[in-house]
Order: structure tokens, then sequence, then C-alpha cells
């Protein structure tokens, strides 16, 4: 254990002492299990590397067994201090009225080459997006049009994602009515241009970025700078006249245009009319391990039957290391034809080929795909597809289509929105959206909904911080799909609406007037008695980081817990680290190794200072009852689940459905996320149902014939926890008392507590290390051991030539003779 010692000093993770203390072992340190769990740097340690020969990143989505609590800041289910301190900068805070800069000084930014990118910050950014993706998002300028609560919630995802620069446009002031879904501006911003308040506050998510500010009207030459522009708060006229010009030019500037209106919104997007996206889901490769080549055409392959293929008809696919029938190996990808489970058939005449032997890796080739985008101009009356967010609301995203173009005419006409609870207002739209609909030729409506228009005429002029932020995170997407060519973009429209979240009886219109508060968007949709509710409403959430923060912030803009008789609990044991700030926004490089829940609960405070917020550091557990006792439970009005891990969510689960409580759980992986909203006696609890158990190879398998990177990262994952925490483990048991263990092991079966003993005679005494040139020894013996010695006695035992009882070829399908590694300190890659 000695180089586990000197490692473990050498990054301030955990000290060893010596032998005569118990042994401390931080295994389970996140910083340790995300190589297994999620992909990333052994802490930038060499060593680790070199011993357990294990890539220096893997491709996000590779599952492995499934208690990794890293991982499982995911899906169950595919289901105080002022923290918000501006930026020191000068020269961010002045109001500048120019587009972004020519050339950015990343040097002065960040004191990193251009396109060099902070591994340490983007760590898990890099997994979803590979470093491709990255460099080219680091290269983009943008535009962001239009701060209000969606502008911002854009521009604050940008910011952290890492563009190049982004420029805020808004020629408005900030008006008590924004508080309600702005996170960045408060009461002494009233007055102030929109765009210019938030400048600074959003130079402090990321320093490499470039942040400016235009206050005045744009021109249409001032677009040809960015490589995507987002519009927030257009009229159709001038969204037409930027979207053109953008198409044409050369290459097309990427234009969005989102809208938020009350519970209703939507996204348009054209990025020109020939885009090629590089990468349509982002998934690794499919690949498959080749058991059978017929000479025929079409020539059929079957593939080892461990696993389904994922292949699909028209698909191209391309072999490697095939024996026999070596004609496929020459790099030429091939069209699939009848797709099975377990075979296809291949475009190809083999009659003439060899014969196959044996092996062979069949690996598809992602083949990138062009979209022709339509302008605004003509997808407004030739809208074409709609993508669909609720299959119930199948004709919804028409009616929407027409409704967002009536509210456009109703502001044009008369120069202001519908009043809240105005059913004269609410005709008027309707009327609006009737004509217009005339107009739509075959995609015309029978019928309109006018209890849905007069819903969507209401709440017009709100903007709310939930819808503000789902969709800030959707167009924050399309962006970074626009600068990089990954993801397949949305095409092109897509509505989405929330009127499920209003009261099943008509609110009283005198409910809904303006009463001069922050909240006063809110109430225009929800009435001023929900609003006194959620301002009275104890809440308890677990967890403070990415969701957390999100969650965080959506409450103090909602007014949640603001009133002297509401209450927010927030509980989170962990504390920031450098990877955290590039999702965790509530959060600054200064706050590094301070407790999250403080850290989050005081700038949620900054955001709303009427937020009665009270922050813990105990972990939601059977052990901490007597801080979340019964009293605390029966309290409670709901609980919010923002969790990393499936064995806290039962707990919570199990709670809540004993106390009655409403929980919302949510939880994301990568681009992907889901939400349950668990309400007592109407829906079912989260652990009503169980995900199927993750497919796990036998352990024979893994450490003897591993054929694909599960099989690896399990044996790994495997011998790091045998050396890093078993071990320590057993020693801190025997030193902590020696009689004790010795007591324990004479009561324990003679194998295990043989294989336990040998484990602790291991660390202090055949494998003790006094000095760092011990533990380069005992390093180099281990990669001896591991890739070396052990590989010779497997294929002494099994010679590449060996056969099976039946004759046929031992090394075969995805069983592949195995080659030495031999040592190179030379070498990275030992």
């Amino acid at each position: 254990m000695g180089i586990a010692t000197l490692l473990l000093e050498k990054h301030g993770i955990g000290i060893i002492e010596s032998t005569i203390e118990p042994i401390i072992t931080h295994a389970n340190d996140d910083k340790w299990s995300s190589v297994i769990s999620d992909g990333h740097y052994l802490v930038g340690d060499e060593w680790w590397s070199m011993l357990y020969m294990l890539p220096r990143k893997r491709a996000c989505g590779v599952e492995v067994e499934e208690d990794v609590a890293v991982r499982e800041e995911v899906l169950k289910k595919p289901k105080a201090e002022d923290c918000l301190i501006s930026s020191s900068s000068a020269e961010v805070a002045q109001e500048n009225n120019h587009g972004p800069p020519e050339v950015m000084d990343h040097e002065k930014a960040n004191g990193k080459d251009p396109m060099e990118i902070d591994e340490d910050l983007h760590s898990r950014q890099l997994a979803v997006y590979g470093r491709e993706t990255m460099r080219r998002l680091f290269a983009s300028n943008v535009l962001v049009s239009g701060i209000g609560g969606l502008g911002v919630e854009i521009a604050k995802n940008l910011v952290l994602a890492g563009v190049k620069s982004i420029t805020l446009h808004d020629e408005g002031v900030v008006e008590l009515w924004d508080l309600s879904s702005n996170f960045y501006l408060s009461e002494d911003d009233v007055g102030k241009n929109r765009a210019t308040a938030c400048v600074q506050k959003l130079q402090e998510l990321n320093n490499a970025v470039i942040i400016s500010s235009i206050s005045n009207s744009l021109s249409k030459e001032q677009l040809s700078k960015f490589q995507a522009v987002v519009f927030t708060d257009i009229s159709f006229e001038k969204a037409i006249e930027f979207d053109d010009f953008c198409r044409s030019q050369q290459p097309p500037i990427a234009f969005i245009k989102s809208e938020i209106r009350g519970l209703f919104g939507n996204v348009f997007c054209n990025f020109g009319p020939n885009f090629t996206v590089v990468d349509v889901n982002g998934e690794e490769p499919h690949t498959g391990i080749i058991a059978s080549i017929s000479n025929d055409n079409p020539a059929l392959i079957s593939c080892v039957d461990d696993e389904r293929l994922e292949f699909q008809d028209g698909d191209l696919v391309v072999f490697s290391e095939v024996e026999g029938m070596t004609e496929l190996n020459d790099g030429k990808p091939r069209k699939i034809v009848n797709a099975r489970p377990y075979s296809f058939a291949l475009e190809e005449d083999t009659i003439d080929f060899g014969t196959y032997i044996r092996g062979g890796i069949v690996t598809q080739v992602k083949q990138p795909k062009m979209l022709q985008f339509k302008s605004l101009r003509n997808a407004l009356s030739e809208p074409g597809d709609f993508l669909l967010s609720d299959f119930s609301k199948f004709n919804r995203p028409l009616l929407l289509h027409l409704a967002f173009q009536a509210l456009d005419a109703f502001r044009h006409n008369l120069g202001r929105f519908p009043v809240a609870g105005s059913l004269e207002d609410a005709d008027k739209l309707i009327d609006f959206t009737a004509k217009i609909n005339e107009r739509m030729g075959d995609c015309k409506l029978d019928k309109l909904d006018r209890k849905l228009l007069y819903q969507f005429a209401s709440g017009s002029r709100a903007m709310l911080s939930p819808m503000a932020a789902m969709f800030g995170g959707i167009v924050g997407q399309e962006v970074m799909k626009a600068c990089s060519g990954k993801f397949h973009p949305l095409f092109q429209f897509f509505y989405f609406d929330s009127v499920e979240s209003l009261p099943p009886e008509p609110l009283d219109p005198s409910d809904l007037k303006p009463l001069n508060s922050r909240y006063d968007a809110q109430i225009s949709v929800f009435g001023a008695t929900l609003q006194r509710k959620m301002e009275e409403a104890k809440a308890f959430m677990v967890g403070a980081g990415a969701l957390g923060c999100e969650f965080l912030k959506n409450l103090a803009l909602m007014g949640v817990s603001c009133s002297g008789n509401g209450k927010l609990t927030i509980t989170d044991d962990d504390v920031i680290e450098k990877s955290n700030l590039s999702r965790q926004f509530l959060f600054r490089d200064w706050n590094i190794g301070q407790a999250k829940s403080t850290v989050a609960a005081a700038a949620a405070s900054a955001i709303n200072p009427h937020l009665h917020v009270e922050a813990l550091q105990n972990r939601a557990s059977s052990d901490t009852e007597n801080v979340f006792h019964d009293g605390f439970w029966e309290s409670l009005d709901v609980v919010i689940n923002a969790l990393d891990n499936v064995t806290a969510r039962m707990y919570m689960d199990g709670r809540c459905l004993y106390f009655q409580k409403p929980l919302l759980e949510s939880g994301t992986l990568g681009t992907k996320c889901n939400t349950q909203m668990v309400v007592p006696h109407l829906t079912e609890n989260y652990g009503a149902s169980r995900d199927p158990p993750e497919k796990q190879a036998p352990m024979c398998t893994v450490h003897s014939f591993p054929h694909n990177i599960d099989h690896c990262l399990t044996w790994a994952r495997s011998e790091f926890e045998g050396i890093l925490e078993k071990t320590p483990n057993e020693v801190n048991k025997f030193l902590s008392s020696p009689g004790e263990y010795a007591s324990a092991m004479k009561a324990a079966g003679d194998a295990q507590a043989r294989d336990l003993l040998e484990r602790v005679i291991e660390c202090l005494d055949r494998d003790r290390c006094d000095t760092f040139q011990d533990c380069i020894t005992w390093a180099r013996l281990r990669f001896e051991d591991y890739f070396s010695n052990r590989v010779k006695q497997l294929t002494y035992t099994f010679p590449e030539d060996a056969v099976t009882s039946s004759g046929s070829p031992f090394w075969s399908a995805q069983t592949v003779s195995p080659t030495i590694a031999v040592f190179n300190w030379r070498h990275k890659s030992c």
C-alpha cells in the first residue's frame, strides 16, 4: 500500500500516517470513483494510468455495475454571504455597444492556449460532446437578443458551456415585472438597461468567455460577426428580415427565435439551406463480434449472441481483424440489409473471397446528415411537421403556431399585450387567430379551441421562471448544435404548453391583477391566492448540485417560502469542486472547498432577499433521523429530490410515502433527463416500479476473456476496490482492535478468514513500502503481474492454436488471444 500512500499524499486526498494508526482510505471519494463511473481523469496521475492500463478518457454512456454514486447523478428511469459578487473586471463592467471582439485573448482570459480545454472544469461536458465538438464551441461567437428571463437563461447556459464570446442585446430597461424570471436582476437595477445590468454577473460564471452588450437597435450588418443569433423578444416582421439575412450569408448564420408567453412557449430554428449534422445522436458507433461469414451473395454475417446488434437496414459498416476472408479488412464501408438481432446480410458478393476462419469485428460507420431548413418566411405558412412533446395534444402545435402569430398582430395593432383575465382582449386575439387560420390553406384548422386561446391571451405578458429554465436549456442546446454540427437539431418548430398547471376552475379576473410586486408576472397567470400559498410553503430539498442549483433559483424567483410563515430547508453533505462550476451556476471558483448547501442557500437569498432558507450539511438517511425527525416531516408541504444516487432516492421516497408528502423527483444523464411527480393517493411512488437489473458479465469472463469496454472497466474497478478499499478497511479493523479482530477471524469460515488475513499481512508485511523507491518497485511488480505474468500463464494453458473438444479453435469469436504488454517507462500507455 506504499504507492497508494504517497500518491494520495501527492494529490492531497488522504495520508496514511503509519501502520500503528488506522489506514485512511478514500476509494469512495468521487475524485477516484469517477474514473470507473464517469470516464474522468484519475486526478491527473500517470501512475494509476500505468498501473491499470485504463484509457485516459472513455465515451459517455458506458455502463458498469450500478452502485457508483457519481454515475447515479442520473436517471433511475430513462425513468449568510452574498455569493453573486460583481466581477472585478472594469472593462467588462462598462457598456459595450459593439459586437464581440475580432480576436479573443484566451491567454489573458484563462492562461491557456486558445484551443486548450480546461479538463478539470469541463470534464462532464467533454464526456458528452467530445474534444472536437468542444473546440468548435470554443471558437463560436453568439448573439442573444432580449435579456428577459429566457434570454438570461440561454446566456447563462452558453457561458457555462464555454463559447468564445456572447453579446447581449436589449433596448429595454429593467421593470419590477422582470424580477419574476431574470435571476441576475434586483430592485436596484430597475430603470437600467437589461443587457448591461446582466453582463457582470454572467462574466463571473466563466472568465474565458468574452461578454459584451448592445443597448441600441440592431442592424443586419452587425449579425455578420456571429456564428449563431438568438432572438427571444422580436416581432415576426423583424425576425423575417433578420432570418433572410442570416440565411443568405456564406456560411449561413444559425438563426433561432424563441418565445415564452405565460405557460406557452416555442422555438424556431433555421440553420441554413444546407446544414450538415456530423453526428446525429452523439452515441458511440455500434459494434459486433463476428462468429461466421458465408461465401454467398449477399453474404450472411452472424455475430456472437451475448449482446443484440443495434444495426439497422441501410447502415454502413466496416470490418477489421477478420481471419481468412481478409478482403473485408480493406476499410471500405459496406451497406447492411436484412438486419436481425444477431445477424445481418451484406450487399456484397463474397463467393470468390477467402474462406472465413475466425475473428473479426464489425463497426458501424456513422454518416453525416444533410438538413435543408426553410426560411422563417416560408415556414410560417408551410410549417411542415411539428416536434411533439405530448402525444395527447396532437393538434395543439398548429393552434399555438397560429396563436403566437395572432399575439404578434395584437401587439402590432394595439401596442400592448392582452390584459390578464380580459375577455374582450381574448376575443380580439381569437379574431386575429381566425384570420390567420383562413390563410393557412391545407393546414387550416377546422375548429379553434377558444378556451385554450383565452388562457394563452390572459397570461401572454408573463414570463415564468420554470418555463424560462426549460426553454433556456433547449435553446442553449440548439446553439451548441448549430456551432458544432453534433446532435440532430430541432426541425424546425417546437411548441410546448403547460396548461395542466392551471387550476381546474377559471380564476377570478380580480385575482389576476398586479400588486406592484416582483411576483406580478406569476400572479397574472396563477392569481394572488396561489402566490400566497407558495410564499407560505414549507419545502425540503435534498441535494444542491446541478439540479439543486436550478431548483433553488426557480424557487427563489417564484417566491416559494418567501413569507414569514414559509421555510425552505436544503441539505447536502458535499463540498464544491472545480468540475462543479461548469454546470452548478450558483457556485464560483472562490467557493471551492465550501459546503454546497451553504453557498447555494446564500446565492439563492441574493436572488430573492425574502427567501427563508436554512442550509444543512446532513446526509438524508436513517442515520440522521434525529435531525429530520417526525415533527420535521409532518410540517412539510413538498419534498424535492436533487440527488445523485438511487439509494438516497429510495430512502426519500420511503419517507415521503410514510408521511404522505408530495415528491418531485428528477435526474440527468448527459443530454437525457427524466422527471417524476409523486402525489399521494394519485400517482405511483418512485419505488413502485424498478429498473431491470444491469446486464453483468460473469467474473470468469471479466478476468480471463474480456472482449468489450464494460468487461475491462468492471475488472479495473474490482481491482481498484480490492487494493484501495477492501484491504485498507481490513487493516483499519485490525489496527483499531487487534483482539476483537482475531476473535472475529476465529469465528469466520476458514476460506474467508484466510483471504482477509492475507490482505492484512500483504499490506503490513510483504508489500510494505517505507520509501518512494519501494512504491515504484511495488507498482512495477504489479504491472508485471497484471499484464505479463498472468497473460503468459493464460497463453501457456491455451496456446494460440488450441482447440476445443469438438475440434473448433479455442480462440475464436469474442475469445481473442491476448498479447503480453511490454513495460516501457518512456511511453505514456504503460
